[in-house]
């Protein structure tokens, strides 16, 4: 347990970097843009008898959508009536006081949304998080697995997922289209390379971003090699050849002068959305959750937008990866646990609450059945199914099949070797010029004296 405490308390330090729709930053968990909001506090009307459940969130969207699925869940279960008492506080105000409230013994939450970066540090040790294995068996088959995967240690499961975040490609059609390109025949990276060749040298602009402040693009690429930031044994494996070969090709890609870092670092930045609202980008390869961004922050792009595939370095390659997350978990001393286990598998994973995450979010519901439910995901009053010219869940279901998972998501060394690959690493090659192998091996140095 002082191992965890220690944990997450160094992570307060470096997690600015790591939050992606909660604050401008890297990986995250892409749910709210606003996530990081100010402190509030939601109960429930319930008539009758009634099991209270504590809830924490750093997300304040998810005290709406939890409370609706709650009252739905009530419908369904009148013998099992809850009433949540919603808590929304700061991002690392809320986990610091998870943390403390697990090393004590007092003041835990029932239920408490764990943000993915943040999650491997309460997987060390003792695991003061119930195992929901039992919970997620009537939702399981229909459920993306990796992203159950990414909350598990040993083989048990103790977080729900809130989306896929499938890595997608956004491509500005308009602006292809009058540089002559196709979008639909760039399969492989290497013909997403000529295309952004062909863009730059017919209109001078930039193709796509070059990432230094997140790594979805990388992470995809990466795992397509088979690749990863650790060795088979666990161990910090910076300099493996995949990862150099695989920053080494986008470093490449920014030489040709047709990529180039975006302000803010990605694409799901304030400082990003007005170059891609004015094209001068045309290209984004983000997870599925962008969606929302562009309908809430890009929205000068309405019409001009298809989702596919993103490219593949060759046929048989993973199609996508995961991308942000977070994970809701119950707290095992809590004397509700059974529960709440029970109420929150049905509010995360069910049919019902998922065509909600998509009406309400945007989001790509973890439930694959509603994936094929063309009401829900062709409607043409659903307001993502109108922005954007191609539908949404057609890429969904061309990649259902190949929808992996970065294994060191759910390591506990991954929030400092993305906060060192996401303000360092990526700067001093993409930005200062350094060498790829020489910044890895500075940065592999670096995580040593820390780990060590």
């Amino acid at each position: 347990m002082k191992k965890r405490l220690i944990a997450v308390m160094l992570c307060v330090a470096m997690m600015a970097s790591l939050l992606v729709g909660c604050k401008s930053g890297s990986e995250g968990s892409g749910d709210d843009k606003d996530s990081s909001g100010s402190a509030g506090s939601n109960t429930m009307e319930v008539e009758g008898d009634y099991t209270e459940l504590e809830v924490w969130t750093f997300i304040e969207l998810h005290q709406e959508f939890y409370t609706n699925m709650a009252e739905k869940w009530n419908e369904a279960n009148p013998d099992k009536q809850v009433k949540l008492t919603l808590s929304n506080m700061q991002y690392d105000d809320m986990h610091n006081k998870l943390s403390l409230a697990l090393e004590s013994g007092e003041g835990a939450p029932d239920v408490v949304d764990i943000e993915l970066g943040k999650f491997p540090a309460f997987m060390v040790g003792d695991v003061e998080l119930m195992d929901l294995t039992e919970s997620i068996a009537p939702y399981k088959d229909t459920t993306v697995e990796s992203r159950l995967d990414i909350y598990s240690k040993d083989g048990s499961r103790y977080g729900l997922p809130t989306h896929v975040g499938a890595t997608v490609a956004f491509y500005n059609t308009e602006l292809l289209e009058g540089a002559g390109i196709d979008y639909t025949q760039i399969k492989t990276w290497d013909e997403f390379k000529a295309a952004g060749v062909k863009y730059y040298e017919a209109t001078g602009k930039y193709f796509a971003c070059v990432e230094t402040f997140a790594n979805w693009m990388i992470n995809l690429m990466l795992v397509q090699k088979g690749g990863d930031y650790l060795d088979g044994d666990g161990n910090l494996d910076l300099t493996n050849d995949t990862l150099v070969e695989v920053l080494q090709y986008i470093k490449d890609m920014q030489d040709t002068g047709a990529f180039a870092t975006v302000p803010g670092g990605q694409p799901d930045n304030e400082e990003a959305y007005p170059s891609y609202n004015s094209g001068d980008y045309a290209v984004q390869i983000m997870p599925f959750w962008q969606t929302s961004r562009f309908t809430s922050y890009m929205t000068d792009l309405e019409g001009d937008v298809a989702i596919a595939p993103a490219p593949v370095w060759k046929d048989g390659d993973v199609k996508s990866i995961g991308g942000g997350g977070t994970g809701t978990a119950v707290v095992k001393t809590s004397e509700n646990a059974d529960l709440a286990a029970e109420v929150f598998a049905f509010i995360k994973l069910s049919e019902e609450a998922n065509k909600e995450v998509w009406n309400v979010l945007g989001f790509d519901p973890v439930n694959t059945a509603v994936w094929e439910d063309e009401e829900l995901t062709k409607n043409p009053d659903n307001k993502f199914v109108q922005f954007f010219n191609t539908y949404p869940f057609d890429t969904l279901n061309e990649i259902k099949d190949s929808i992996a998972a970065l294994d060191t998501l759910s390591n506990e060394k991954w929030p400092s070797i993305n906060n060192e690959l996401v303000t360092t690493t990526l700067n001093n090659i993409y930005e200062n010029g350094m060498p790829v192998k020489e910044a890895l091996e500075e940065s592999q140095q670096t995580l040593e004296n820390e780990f060590n």
